[in-house]
C-alpha cells in the first residue's frame, strides 16, 4: 500500500502514513471508523475492517454498531 496523503478531518498529527507498516495501517482504520465520513469508510476493506474489529480498541458504541453491522451481514447471507 504504501505511504499515502492523508485528509485532515481524519488524520491531524501527521501529513503522509506508511498503510503498509501494520500497526499504522490499524490506526488508520481506527481514524476512518471514528473520524471518517461516508466516502472515507466506503474505501475500507470491510473484510479487514471485520478481521481486525476486536484489536482497533474502539469506543465503545462505535465497536458496537460495526459488530451488529457484521452479524447481521453474516446472517443475511448464511
Amino acid at each position: 500500500m504504501g505511504n499515502r496523503h492523508l485528509p485532515r478531518h481524519i488524520v491531524w498529527s501527521t501529513d503522509k502514513i506508511d498503510l503498509s507498516d501494520p500497526f499504522q495501517r490499524k490506526w488508520f482504520i481506527k481514524q476512518v471508523l471514528t473520524h471518517g465520513r461516508s466516502e472515507d469508510i466506503k474505501k475500507l476493506d470491510l473484510d479487514e475492517v471485520e478481521k481486525l474489529l476486536d484489536e482497533l480498541n474502539l469506543p465503545e458504541d462505535i465497536y458496537r454498531l460495526w459488530k451488529a453491522y457484521f452479524e447481521v451481514k453474516h446472517h443475511a447471507s448464511g
